[in-house]
């Protein structure tokens, strides 16, 4: 590329570097040709220093009328640059620099980007040892607290599914598998509890938020751990030698307002193919979420779910390959927030069931009831 060509080409900020290389190629010092100050490239088709650039690119885009306080022909120096607005943009113009090589604010920012995108490109994201300690310390937690064959899940009523789904409330007790589900959710809110003593940020909050983050969280948690068992091909949640379908949830009182979007989310966070640690960072993101009612350490909160979000997005990074791994993290955070719609209808379902047949566990009564 020719000098001439190059000086034809709209800089901004983020190319100076390229033109220092370019400038150390040639052993003669390079001043700027409107104050003499050490310039660093060519600038709106001059060559100029930082200051001369930034002032020209000012005085272009703002609506400020400059005037010279003496007889419009001072000489501008490195020294007294500031002194004179007017002669120094006259200067600017005289030398040949371009208010149409000035690029938009939102065209330097676009740069910018793509400037940082092919330096992570070029620089693949590495996890800190910080991080990699947080993510030793929850498949920890989760491995000692949870167990994919239910080998411990052995004490529940035997699950009857001899009657037709109910769609229906009736004043008889019908809920033929709610026995069943309800030792189930039990035992699962348990794994949840369990899981969350064991982690050090959990416990060094209050009680009262530590309370107010597991009666948030435990559904949301629960479902993901169901779906680590979930067989996407036949839309059965295989727990060990236990295989449980949706209409054993329909046979325990749950109404499609639920189990519509519910079996709708098990298939969709079942095709990310989510390894071990994206699921148990997911647990965590949910479990640590600020705006749980009743929560008052909220910053502290805020903070470590921050952290937590910055783990699992540089794991991925980190791990995964293909162009999808940059939608693989949205979607995670997509999955979590249609979770909270579900939350809520599971709450109310599950209090209405309980109206109808007073079989639900008094730990998830517990689970489900607001923050006092």
């Amino acid at each position: 590329m020719s000098r001439e060509s190059e000086a034809r080409s709209p800089l901004d900020d983020s190319e100076v570097e390229v033109f220092r290389e370019e400038l150390d190629e040639d052993d003669d010092p390079k001043v700027c040709q409107v104050c003499g100050d050490k310039a660093t490239g060519y600038h709106f088709n001059a060559m100029t220093c930082e200051g001369c650039k930034g002032f020209f690119r000012r005085a272009m885009k703002g609506p400020a009328k400059f005037r010279c306080p003496f007889q419009s022909n001072c000489v501008i120096t490195k020294s007294n640059r500031r002194q004179c607005q007017f002669c120094r943009l006259q200067k600017c113009l005289s030398i040949g620099m371009l208010k149409e090589l000035i690029m938009s604010d939102e065209a330097v920012e676009k740069r910018r980007m793509l400037i940082r995108r092919k330096r992570m490109a070029e620089e693949p994201p590495v996890l800190s040892e910080q991080q990699e300690a947080v993510i030793q310390e929850l498949l920890e937690a989760h491995r000692k607290t949870f167990d994919l064959t239910f080998s411990n899940f052995d004490q529940f009523r035997p699950i009857d599914r001899n009657q037709d789904p109910i769609t229906e409330y009736i004043r008889k007790t019908v809920f033929t598998t709610l026995p069943h589900l309800t030792d189930l959710s039990t035992y699962m809110i348990q794994n949840v509890i369990n899981y969350a003593k064991v982690l050090r940020p959990f416990r060094a909050l209050t009680i009262d938020d530590q309370i107010s983050l597991l009666k948030g969280a435990t559904f949301e948690i629960v479902q993901m751990l169901f779906n680590m068992t979930f067989n996407e091909n036949t839309g059965i949640w295989e727990c060990g030698s236990l295989r449980y379908c949706m209409d054993d949830a329909k046979r325990a009182g749950f109404q499609h307002h639920l189990l519509d979007p519910l079996m709708k989310f098990h298939f969709t966070l079942r095709k990310l193919h989510l390894d071990e640690t994206e699921y148990v960072l997911m647990q965590a993101i949910s479990l640590f979420s600020p705006d749980r009612p009743g929560v008052t350490q909220n910053s502290v909160i805020d903070k470590y779910q921050e952290m937590l979000s910055l783990v699992l997005k540089t794991y991925i990074e980190t791990k995964r390959s293909g162009p999808e791994k940059y939608l693989l993290f949205p979607k995670i955070i997509a999955c979590l927030t249609e979770m909270r719609t579900m939350n809520e209808e599971h709450t109310k379902q599950l209090l209405q069931i309980q109206d109808i047949q007073p079989e639900v566990s008094p730990l998830m009564l517990e689970i489900v009831s607001k923050n006092s």
